[in-house]
């Protein structure tokens, strides 16, 4: 098991679930490269929040579909924290887009998102593959758990951009597993009500169409990236974490 405490991190999409992993690398000792591309003020106060729990901290705008935004990124986090080991990427939106809607910027607007995973993985791997020992590195990207085999209506590029990613998921495990870098990706159900969403609706439309009848847990998904981070020999791996939506299908009438 890999010992976590003073190796550096760069964590996307820090918003609601990421803002929980933030909290629960910081207090393992990880020392994070906090990644921003609008959300600014939110990621200036998460940073201040966990600078306490850990060594080191820095705070990074950019853009992940901008090739040499990464290629900063992924060198600045190295420097700043004076290691690279992890990468953690929640980053994504989650446009709705019915049929009538669907145009080739819809389609655009959703593999932004999967390019920036690509990217990513790939800019933060060539710098990993320095690292000493057996284990050299450990992704983990996010899914969605309707990527798989039960898509739901009106999402068709976000999720072809989220099937996308779990077929990276298998991809870069094969294309790194010479090199000793892991990688994983949690899919996630239903998680935190969305603002624009009533509480009613998310009850009767969503959480009532889990068999668990209740939200995916951030705190369960943290947990689970402590122990994939921690680990060397789980890579290739999409693990859902639903509360058993998937069991139930897509809810299609």
């Amino acid at each position: 098991m890999l010992k976590l405490r003073g190796r550096g991190a760069i964590l996307v999409g820090t918003k609601r679930v990421g803002g929980v992993v933030a909290h629960r690398l910081a207090r393992e000792g990880v020392n994070l490269a906090i990644v921003y591309r609008s959300s600014q003020q939110e990621a200036e106060r998460l940073n201040e929040e966990v600078a306490g729990l850990t060594e080191r901290t820095t705070l990074i705008g950019g853009d992940l579909s901008d090739e040499g935004d990464v290629a900063r990124i992924v060198r600045t986090a190295s420097d700043g924290l004076g290691d690279l080991s992890f990468v953690v990427n929640l980053a994504a939106g989650f446009p709705r887009n019915p049929f009538e809607t669907l145009d080739g910027a819809a389609w655009d607007a959703a593999m932004s998102f999967a390019k920036g995973n690509y990217l990513l993985n790939v800019h933060a791997a060539r710098v990993m593959m320095e690292n000493e020992g057996p284990t050299k590195g450990h992704i983990v990207q996010f899914s969605d758990w309707a990527a798989w085999e039960t898509p739901y209506k009106d999402y068709l590029p976000y999720l072809t951009a989220k099937a996308a990613i779990d077929f990276m998921t298998r991809s870069f495990a094969v294309e790194l597993a010479d090199a000793g870098i892991l990688v994983n990706a949690i899919a996630p159900g239903p998680t935190m009500r969305p603002p624009e969403i009533s509480e009613s609706s998310w009850q009767r439309d969503v959480l009532d169409k889990t068999p668990l009848k209740r939200e995916s847990s951030a705190e369960d998904m943290a947990e689970i990236i402590v122990g994939l981070l921690s680990s060397e020999s789980i890579t290739g791996q999409v693990i859902r974490v639903d509360s058993g939506r998937h069991l139930a299908g897509p809810g299609v009438d």
